[in-house]
C-alpha cells in the first residue's frame, strides 16, 4: 500500500510539474487580452461600417423585381390628405434596370463613379454624427453626407410616401417616370461608344411610347428628374462630345417636363430647375425652426467666404481664379480650399462652419453655370453673391422671391475685380434683411426625410414645391388642348 501510495504522489508531482511548465505568465495574458479587445473593435467598426455604407432595404419601397418581373408591395397609406395645391399623380412601374438595379449596382461597385459611394440610405449617403452621441442619433438622424447629384434619388423615395400619389392611373393628372439618368451617366461617362451609351435611354422612349397613360396627350403629363446639369443629356451631331446621352433630344421626351438641377438656359424650354440637395433632411418643422433661430442668434465674424477650387488648368485665367485669388488675400474673406488632396469641400460640418460665419457667400460659375455651393449657403443663412444670372435666376423660378436683390447680390463683369469693395459697402441693415429673405428659403430649398410624416413636416419642401409647379404647367397645358382633368 505505501509502495502505492509513493507512485500515485509521483504521478501527481510529475502532473504538476508538467502542469507548472505549461502555465501563462500574466505578461503574455495581458498580450492576449489586447489582441482580442483590438479584434472585436475592429470587427465593431466594420460592422458600423457597413451599416453607413449599404444600409438594409426600405420596406417603403413600393416597388421589387421578382425574377424579371415586378411585384406591389403595399403603400404605406399616409392619414395626412393631398395639398390643394398638388394634382394627384401616378409613379410609373418601370422595370428595375431603370432605377434599383442601377442604385444596387453602384452599391456593389462604389469605385466605378464618383456618386456611388454616396448613394446608401435611398440617397442621403452617410449619415453625420454629432457629439455628444445619443441612442437615436444614427436612426433619427436628419444630417446626411449627401452627394450634390442624388436630387433624382432623393425625389423618387419622397414622392413614394406622399399623400397626393396615387395608384389608380386613371386618377392621376400628373405621371412620374423614375429614370435615375444621372446615375447611369455618371456611371458611364467614360462611354465611348454611343450606341451603348444611348441604349438604356432609347429603351426607356420605347416603353414609354407603348404606353396607353403617355400616348393619350404624347407625354405632356408626364415628367421625369434629372440628378445631372441637362446638357449631360443633350450630345447631338453638332456637339458629339458633349454630353453622356441624347435622353432629352429623344422625340419621346420631347413633350415631357424635365427636373434638372440645371436647365439649358437657351435650349431648355421643357426644363425646369430644382435645387441641388444639401446636407439637411428634416422629418419636422420644429427641426427646420430650431435651425433658421440657431442661424438668427450667430454672430457673423466675415464679410464673406468661398468654398471651391479650381478644376483644371484651363480655370486658372477664369472668374473663378480671380475671385479665389481675391479671397485668399482678404482677412475678411475665409477660403476652403477644394483641392482633392485637403478633402476640405467633403467634409460638410467645415463647409457649413464656415458659411455660417460669413455674411456673404461667393458664387463663381465652375464647370457650369450653376453649384451646389449655393444651396449649402442658403443652408447656412449665408448671402449668395452670384457672377451669372444663369446661376440660379434663370434657373430656380419654383423657388426663388420674384426680387433677386431681396436674397442675392449680383455682380456684373466690370466688377469682378473688386468683389471685396463692393459688398463692403452694402449698409448693414440691408445685409440683415436679405439674410432673413435668405433663412426663410431653407424649408422650400430643402428635401425633406423620405421617412417624414406629412401631418409633422407642415411646410413644402423642395418635392412639394416642384410638384405644384408641375400640377400648374401641366395643367394649363391640358387646358389649352381641350383635355384638363377635374383635378
Amino acid at each position: 500500500m505505501s509502495s502505492m501510495a509513493k507512485d500515485k504522489e509521483k504521478s501527481f508531482l510529475l502532473f504538476s510539474s508538467s502542469f507548472s511548465y505549461r502555465e501563462v505568465k500574466p505578461s503574455s495574458l495581458l498580450r492576449r487580452f489586447r489582441f482580442v479587445v483590438f479584434v472585436v473593435l475592429c470587427y465593431v467598426l466594420w460592422l458600423r461600417l457597413l451599416f453607413f455604407t449599404f444600409p438594409p432595404e426600405s420596406s417603403s419601397s413600393s416597388e421589387r423585381s421578382v425574377a424579371g418581373g415586378h411585384r406591389h408591395c403595399r403603400l404605406s397609406r399616409s392619414l395626412d390628405a393631398c395639398h390643394p395645391d398638388i394634382a394627384p399623380f401616378y409613379i410609373h412601374s418601370i422595370h428595375p434596370r431603370f432605377n434599383a438595379a442601377l442604385m444596387q449596382r453602384c452599391l456593389a461597385r462604389p469605385a466605378s463613379c464618383d456618386v456611388c459611394p454616396h448613394v446608401g440610405h435611398r440617397g442621403l449617403g452617410r449619415p453625420l454624427l454629432r457629439l455628444p452621441l445619443r441612442a437615436d442619433d444614427v436612426v433619427g438622424t436628419s444630417w446626411y453626407a449627401t452627394h450634390p447629384l442624388a436630387a433624382e434619388m432623393l425625389f423618387h423615395h419622397r414622392a413614394e410616401r406622399h399623400p397626393c400619389r396615387t395608384t389608380d392611373p386613371e386618377a392621376a393628372l400628373l405621371f412620374y417616370v423614375p429614370f435615375y439618368a444621372g446615375l447611369h451617366a455618371a456611371a458611364n461617362f467614360r462611354q465611348k461608344n454611343h450606341t451603348r451609351g444611348d441604349a438604356l435611354a432609347v429603351d426607356l422612349a420605347a416603353h414609354l411610347s407603348s404606353l396607353p397613360s403617355f400616348r393619350r396627350h404624347g407625354g405632356r403629363d408626364h415628367f421625369l428628374t434629372l440628378g445631372h446639369a441637362s446638357w449631360n443629356f443633350m450630345r447631338s451631331p453638332a456637339y458629339p462630345d458633349l454630353g453622356t446621352n441624347r435622353l432629352l433630344l429623344l422625340p419621346e421626351v420631347a413633350n415631357m417636363t424635365v427636373l434638372t438641377v440645371e436647365r439649358h438656359p437657351w435650349e431648355g424650354h421643357n426644363q425646369f430647375g430644382i435645387p441641388y440637395p444639401s446636407y439637411f433632411h428634416p422629418r419636422t418643422a420644429a427641426e427646420v425652426a430650431e435651425w433658421q433661430a440657431e442661424l438668427r442668434r450667430l454672430r457673423r465674424t466675415h464679410l464673406s467666404a468661398f468654398v471651391g477650387g479650381l478644376r483644371s488648368d484651363e480655370d486658372k485665367g477664369s472668374i473663378r481664379s480671380t475671385i479665389m485669388n481675391q479671397c485668399w488675400k482678404s482677412s475678411r474673406c475665409i477660403p476652403v480650399d477644394c483641392e482633392a488632396a485637403r478633402h476640405e469641400c467633403g467634409d460638410p460640418d467645415r463647409v457649413l462652419d464656415v458659411m455660417r460665419r460669413a455674411d456673404f457667400c461667393l458664387q463663381p460659375p465652375g464647370e457650369s453655370f450653376t453649384r451646389r455651393s449655393t444651396f449649402d449657403a442658403v443652408l447656412a443663412g449665408c448671402i449668395p453673391v452670384f457672377f451669372s444670372e444663369h446661376a440660379a435666376y434663370t434657373q430656380y423660378e419654383w423657388y426663388l422671391p420674384g426680387r433677386p436683390e431681396n436674397w442675392s447680390v449680383l455682380l456684373q463683369r466690370d466688377r469682378w475685380d473688386r468683389v471685396e469693395e463692393e459688398l463692403a459697402r452694402i449698409p448693414r441693415a440691408e445685409v440683415e434683411r436679405m439674410r432673413e429673405t435668405v433663412i426663410a428659403l431653407i424649408p422650400r430649398m430643402t428635401y425633406a426625410h423620405p421617412e417624414a410624416n406629412r401631418s409633422e413636416l407642415g411646410f413644402h419642401d423642395a418635392v412639394d414645391v416642384a410638384l405644384v409647379g408641375l400640377t400648374r404647367r401641366i395643367r394649363a397645358s391640358l387646358r389649352r388642348e381641350g383635355g384638363v382633368k377635374a383635378t
